[in-house]
């Protein structure tokens, strides 16, 4: 039997767990790296290891042990200099050793796309002490949006409306970064009508486009993502060159998550993943290559076919409340009633407040139909504990 090709993911999350299942199905050995034990991709790999993400040695461990043909980043939070190194040895990076070291924190990221390859964005400031910050905040202005460099799911971002709120901002920086590090980033407040994701894929075949996708945030963190969000033609082809300009000047193959703010006159750059993005899960359901496919086959040099909407769709993730180490997750057949619909349950570990549980998703005969239906199905589903002695 001829050997397969092997995938060393870093990052094991919900969208790990859909990547490692799309590179089975193409006949990979999968192997999944995260920071904590039951990871949700490692509930589908082959093998598993759960070490410091951070830890250059411990990372460079893995790596030579496995010998991976691909090592695909799943997270920001990754000793990225070890990763330029082992690049350099000859392994493969998706996309690149570089495209993971300057998205790891927004301050890379940011100067590449506004200093380097002038694209629109917010104005910005960085700063490495409170005072530091406090200044540039008054700067900019109020109010002003205040992020720590490196974060997921929006930890640690809040909007600072008054100078009565910078300790307040300050400490929530400080708490949500995903590195203990005081460097933050102050943003202008844009008033934009919508904000979208454009996910956007490099392979052999060229650089393409999925239907843009729609969402909402919250605390920094997305609670419901729609495609197609409705654009008109000019500024669909504002995006488009954005995330061609940004995807280009990274480099390699994957799928990409451009995230874009729409203003009445203006696209505005956000930021980019160069990986599968939370908002893009609705693809499970809204296209004929879902966000995890298109990555898979574009890393593996395989070609692209034409990305279609099936249907117009929506996700709605569910969180949880509190802090669970034995839970379940009620609601589930109550929510597969709706119409069109399916829920993922992530089959994470341990329950904290705020962290994403399941998702469910939805189509319909317009957006504004699935919208509905996967809200319905989140009314369902719920976080309680399993122990029968104690009360939900």
């Amino acid at each position: 039997m001829q050997a397969s090709q092997k995938i060393l993911l870093l990052g094991s999350g919900e969208l790990g767990k859909e990547v490692v299942i799309e590179a089975q199905r193409l006949g990979l050995e999968t192997v999944a790296v995260d920071r904590y034990e039951g990871a949700p991709a490692m509930q589908v790999a082959h093998r598993s290891y759960v070490i410091d993400m951070l830890d250059k040695q411990a990372l460079r461990e893995v790596v030579e042990r496995e010998k991976p043909d691909l090592i695909v980043p799943e997270i920001e939070a990754i000793a990225t200099s070890e990763l330029l190194k082992l690049e350099e040895e000859g392994y493969r990076v998706i996309p690149t050793a570089r495209a993971a070291r300057l998205t790891m924190d927004r301050e890379g990221i940011r100067r590449l796309a506004a200093e380097t390859l002038g694209l629109p964005t917010a104005a910005y400031r960085f700063a490495d002490t409170y005072e530091q910050f406090a200044e540039a905040a008054k700067e900019m202005g109020f109010p002003c949006v205040v992020k720590p460099l490196m974060s997921s799911s929006g930890k640690g971002q809040s909007v600072c409306r008054s100078e009565a709120e910078l300790e307040r901002c300050w400490t929530i920086a400080m708490e949500g970064g995903r590195v203990q590090q005081t460097r933050v980033i102050v943003e202008e407040f844009i008033t934009f009508e919508s904000e979208i994701t454009l996910l956007t894929v490099r392979s052999v075949s060229g650089t393409a486009f999925c239907s843009p996708i729609g969402h909402v945030q919250k605390d920094g963190d997305y609670v419901e993502s729609w495609q197609p969000h409705e654009m008109t033609a000019d500024q669909l082809a504002e995006a488009q060159r954005i995330a061609k300009a940004i995807t280009d000047e990274l480099g390699g193959a994957g799928l990409f998550g451009v995230e874009l703010f729409l203003a009445k006159d203006k696209v505005y750059f956000s930021e980019v993943s160069p990986r599968p993005h939370d908002t893009g899960l609705v693809t499970l359901v809204s296209q004929n290559l879902s966000e995890f496919a298109l990555h898979v086959r574009a890393i593996l040099g395989y070609p692209i076919p034409e990305i279609e909407n099936v249907a117009p769709g929506a996700s709605r993730p569910l969180k949880a409340g509190s802090e669970l180490d034995d839970y379940r997750i009620g609601g589930v057949g109550e929510a597969l009633s709706v119409p069109h619909t399916q829920v993922r349950v992530f089959g994470k570990p341990v329950a904290r407040p705020g962290r994403r549980m399941a998702v469910a998703l939805s189509t319909g005969g317009s957006v504004a139909e699935a919208r509905e239906r996967a809200t319905r199905a989140l009314g369902f589903l719920n976080v309680r504990t399993s122990r029968p002695d104690v009360r939900p």
